[in-house]
């Protein structure tokens, strides 16, 4: 009972927070509601992009897949570091110029308005078939886990999470949908660093344990009982191969930080240039440091109970809380769990509405419709997706490598079409708009035959790397054939002031000497 009073405190303090802080906002025009009002700061965007980045997916669905395979998966964190970098120095000041809301907006300017709205629409497939059922479903594995909701309500497991599906659905929604863009953004400020103070106390208080009293000693015991579990350097057959870090990784990675709308929306709503830079730096900078909350568990994990979980990889997290918390603890960091749910569940909502109400709605239903009419646009889809994710939630429960790995390989459909498009646009002005549809025709069918249709032994992320050098093709071809036409220039609008943070140059460089010196110090480690 106490577990569930201090889980119901902390919540409601973060629900009755953020209403405090949006009393006075006006939350009925478009940036108002899409963009916070271009009002962010650097650490509300820092905490916001961590927590709609680190959800239950990333607590079960990592550590899970780290007690199997150990820190070979750290690659999907640390390199973010490198990519924010991109973003801070070289995407985010062009965005912010352009006054972009939604980055299918970019593809209009620099391309065409068809090309936007087939990139607006595969954005909406991909959120409500793959990444807001799995955060929703992970969310409930952990919550089930901790409060045992089959036994208080003596139902099966399978109904238990089903309900909680439902509840964290609608809590979510409801966020997003009064809310907009900073209800998300300040709830997540509290509970992205409430679950990165959280996160970490579970394997320090783990360590503390196994060696009684000392974390040094813990750590020491769980390296020696399985050294080769700590190095990064995945196997060829491995579930993340070294060789993909210079592959399919990198533009996995460019788009995700750079050009997805849930993260990006952030940096788009920030007050100035130097805020959004300070935000993704110190964002990249809590990368560096997450591994700790969302790989370390899962290799304590295997020092606790062997290889007994290898077939139910994903209950390994809720265990270890159960087995080190307190129980004075445990209903506070349920409560941050539920907050990191909540914070992707509603990202991502928020950012749909805001894709289907300025690219699809505006341009092809009602090309003269208010701001009122857009916002509410944006709340009835927000409801509708909703809705969607908690139907379709249910159906992700068996991946057989687990949900993380499920949702990188899901989300590779459409990420890499989308990043090759976005990349040459950027850097060459000889791709045509026909070009670019083509190639994010092609780079979808040649990616769903590859990896779902044939089997071709190839790992994932480097079918995303041949996917690219395809599209690149693709477009050159094609381009040679029925040129570019459009002499779009990036122009600035001046909607906010444009000035560099001072400390972006040597903080860029150090989060990539960071970076470097992991894979030197933690690849070197022998069994």
């Amino acid at each position: 009972m106490f577990t569930f009073t201090t889980f119901l405190a902390y919540t409601l303090f973060v629900a009755v927070y953020a209403w405090y802080r949006l009393r006075k906002e006006k939350l009925t025009s478009k940036d108002g509601y899409f963009l916070g009002g271009r009002s962010l700061t650097g650490v509300v965007i820092a905490g916001s992009m961590l927590l709609t980045n680190i959800s239950t997916e990333h607590l079960i669905g990592m550590n899970g897949s780290s007690y199997k395979n150990g820190f070979i998966v750290i690659g999907w964190e640390v390199t973010s570091a490198l990519a924010l970098v991109a973003a801070a120095v070289y995407f985010i000041p062009k965005y912010l110029k352009m006054g972009l809301t939604t980055i299918p907006e970019y593809l209009e300017n620099r391309f065409d308005g068809e090309l936007r709205s087939y990139v607006a629409f595969f954005l909406m497939i991909s959120f409500v078939v793959t990444l807001l059922p799995i955060v929703l479903y992970t969310g409930a594995i952990n919550l089930e886990s901790i409060f045992n909701i089959s036994e208080v309500l003596e139902v099966s497991k399978d109904e238990a999470l089903l309900i909680t599906v439902v509840i964290v659905g609608l809590i979510g929604s409801l966020y997003a949908i009064l809310g907009g863009l900073k209800a998300v953004a300040v709830s997540d400020t509290i509970n992205g660093y409430g679950l990165l103070i959280g996160g970490l106390a579970v394997p320090i208080l783990a360590l503390l344990s196994i060696g009684e009293g000392n974390p040094m000693e813990g750590l020491t015991k769980v390296f020696n009982h399985a050294p080769t579990k700590f190095n990064v350097i995945g196997a060829k057959d491995s579930v993340l191969p070294f060789e993909v870090l210079f592959t399919g990784l990198i533009v996995n990675q460019i788009y995700f930080w750079c050009m997805n709308q849930t993260i990006i929306q952030r940096a788009l709503a920030a007050k100035n240039l130097k805020e959004a830079q300070k935000g993704l730096l110190f964002t990249g900078l809590l990368k560096i440091f997450i591994p700790l909350v969302i790989i370390l568990p899962g290799v304590i994990g295997f020092y606790y109970f062997g290889d007994s979980l290898y077939e139910n990889q994903d209950m390994v997290y809720p265990e270890i809380i159960k087995k080190v918390l307190p129980a004075s603890f445990v209903g506070i960091f349920a409560a941050i769990v539920m907050g990191a749910v909540l914070s992707t569940f509603n990202s991502v909502l928020n950012s749909s509405a805001t894709i289907f109400s300025l690219d699809l709605y505006k341009r092809h239903f009602n090309p003269n419709a208010s701001d009122k009419r857009l916002v509410y646009i944006g709340k009835l889809t927000s409801a509708i997706l909703a809705i969607f994710a908690i139907l379709v939630a249910p159906f992700v429960a068996s991946a057989p490598d687990g949900l993380y790995q499920l949702l990188q390989q899901l989300n590779g459909i459409f990420f890499i079409p989308i990043a090759s498009i976005m990349l040459v646009g950027f850097f060459t002005k000889s791709i045509s708009a026909l070009a670019a549809k083509v190639a994010l025709f092609v780079g979808l069918t040649f990616y769903l035959l590859t990896s779902f249709v044939f089997e071709t032994g190839i790992h994932f992320v480097h079918i995303w790397g041949i996917e690219f050098i395809l599209n690149l093709l693709v477009m050159y071809i094609i381009s040679y054939y029925y040129p570019n036409k459009n002499k779009f220039k990036i122009s600035d609008l001046k909607l906010v002031k444009m000035e560099h943070w001072k400390y972006t140059k040597p903080f860029s460089i150090s989060l990539c000497v960071v970076t470097l010196i992991i894979y030197i110090t933690m690849g070197s480690i022998n069994g």
